[in-house]
């Protein structure tokens, strides 16, 4: 059967795992995307989808049409060698997950008393090893898109936020250990694995890229003020820190920026842009620390190429809009003279 809903399924992803994701950048991260889609279409199965990730590369999938977890990455063929059994047990926890999820599916459809049609039940989890070896784990699930209850390791207890999902909140906290091996799953065999899965694919996962880094300036017309926007290109990993610096601080005040996003080629992109006098223009700069760099990049600003252009442009229209004023003006001098002239001649 074709894969239909592949679209959708896309976009929920984004919206549960991308939109409500509990952490930035950090320095290397494993997660886990389950996905559970009801479409009466395809009689009634849900379709199912399971994501593994490291760091943002996807690097193994499952779902209902193949049934089996598979590499995405060449460096996973290594874990089938050292582990045998490895594509089998996760292919069984994989199909394990896809029939709890159609059953939790079809729970949740009658606990918020909705018809039959299309619905979605998601799971996201993992952990993070950020820079200074600190650890970090997150488990939630959400239900059409919202979060619909999340683990607190600290605490050790779900947090619920709508009444339908208090109820399996109070059936979770009520398992005996249920929480207590989650948590220590998310701290510790989680962290195992991330290491594990960074020592296959150092290659790729370890590497550095250094970060191609410009500025593009333009003044504008209507108040004269400038518009700085700096560019960095093609790094990896994706930890950095850009900003703007005036007088070798940050500054925040009239600057933009957009998110981290990753390139075809597996390195990522990121601009940031800052609206100054030009008066001001010596005092700031664009700064960038990557691990790809020796050391920190700044960046002067320099006159926009369009603000002599701009002036010429002023200049241009004000001499031809002269020009053509005394054009107007002669042209009408003439036609008087002519008319004069054509007045006072004799006729035949």
């Amino acid at each position: 059967m074709a894969l239909r809903s592949a679209p959708l399924l896309l976009l929920v992803l984004v919206l549960v795992a991308l939109r409500e994701s509990c952490f930035g950048a950090s320095s290397h991260s494993l997660k886990y995307l389950y996905t559970s889609i009801s479409d009466p279409s395809q009689g009634q199965q849900p379709h199912f989808v399971n994501l593994g990730y490291v760091d943002d590369e996807v690097f193994v999938h499952y779902d209902s049409h193949s049934r089996r977890v598979k590499p995405r990455v060449s460096w996973m063929e290594k874990v089938g060698k050292e582990d045998p059994q490895y594509w089998d047990r996760e292919t069984q926890k994989s199909s394990g997950q896809e029939e709890m999820f159609r059953d939790h599916l079809e729970t949740l459809r009658i606990r918020y008393n909705q018809s039959e049609g299309l619905h979605t039940w998601q799971l996201m989890y993992g952990c993070e090893l950020q820079r200074d070896g600190s650890k970090r784990g997150f488990d939630q699930y959400g239900y059409e898109g919202r979060t619909f209850i999340t683990f607190d390791k600290e605490t050790l207890t779900y947090v619920a936020p709508d009444p339908q999902a208090q109820i399996t909140q109070r059936n979770w906290d009520a398992i005996p250990g249920h929480n207590e091996r989650n948590k220590s799953y998310l701290e510790g065999i989680c962290i195992e694995w991330l290491e594990k899965y960074l020592s296959y694919g150092k290659e790729t996962l370890l590497r550095t890229e250094t970060p191609k880094v410009t500025v593009s300036s333009r003044t504008e017309v209507e108040d004269g003020m400038e518009t700085h926007i700096c560019r960095v290109d093609g790094f990896y990993p994706r930890e950095i820190d850009a900003t703007w610096r005036r007088d070798g601080e940050v500054w925040l005040e009239e600057t933009f920026h957009g998110s981290v996003a990753p390139n075809a080629d597996g390195t990522y992109h990121y601009w940031l842009s800052i609206r100054i006098d030009p008066k001001e223009r010596s005092r700031y700069r664009c700064h960038v620390e990557h691990d790809g760099l020796q050391e920190p990049l700044d960046l002067e600003l320099k006159e926009p190429s369009n603000s002599k252009s701009n002036l010429g442009l002023i200049i241009g229209c004000v001499v031809a809009a002269l020009v053509l004023a005394c054009a107007i003006a002669g042209t009408l001098i003439f036609l008087k003279r002519c008319q004069t002239n054509y007045n006072s001649a004799p006729s035949e």
